[in-house]
């Protein structure tokens, strides 16, 4: 035994070595080995295939429409939003969007998002049409 101890003294610090097995088979730990990894941006928009922005007419003007929707994000990074809108041509006017809050921080939450027609031309559709397309609301995201 005095032998083997004075064998495991001379070896570097950090090294494990093995010089005699035991008197039986055993596994014998001999080294650890860390694992790592990159951990990537994600977001995540849940359920997505719900959302929908229901345009509603102001009552002030009657070419003025507004809808808005609640997005439950989350996400691992703090996040900046931007929207960008794109009419169907079902109904032509002046179409905006908007996110609110813009920037969410790491871990998420529930963003609003909305649209607005302006000088709605209500012509080139029939009244009393239901759910018609209009526009495509697009959600951008960045780093912040």
């Amino acid at each position: 035994m005095a032998v083997v101890a004075l064998l495991a003294v001379s070896v570097n610090a950090g090294e494990i070595k093995l010089h005699e097995w035991p008197c039986t088979f055993v596994s014998v730990e001999i080294t650890s080995i860390p694992v790592v990894m990159d951990v990537g941006f994600w977001v995540k928009i849940k359920d997505q295939d719900k959302l929908k922005i229901k345009l509603v007419q102001d009552e002030a003007d009657i070419h003025k429409f507004k809808g808005c929707t609640d997005m439950t994000v989350e996400n691992n990074f703090n996040v900046v939003f931007s929207c960008s809108i794109s009419s169907t041509g079902a109904v032509p006017g002046d179409y905006s969007c908007s996110v609110s809050p813009s920037t969410l921080p790491a871990g998420g939450g529930v963003v609003q998002v909305c649209a607005t027609l302006v000088k709605a031309d209500l012509s080139k559709t029939p009244g009393n049409s239901k759910d018609v397309p209009v526009a495509t609301v697009k959600i951008k995201v960045k780093p912040a």
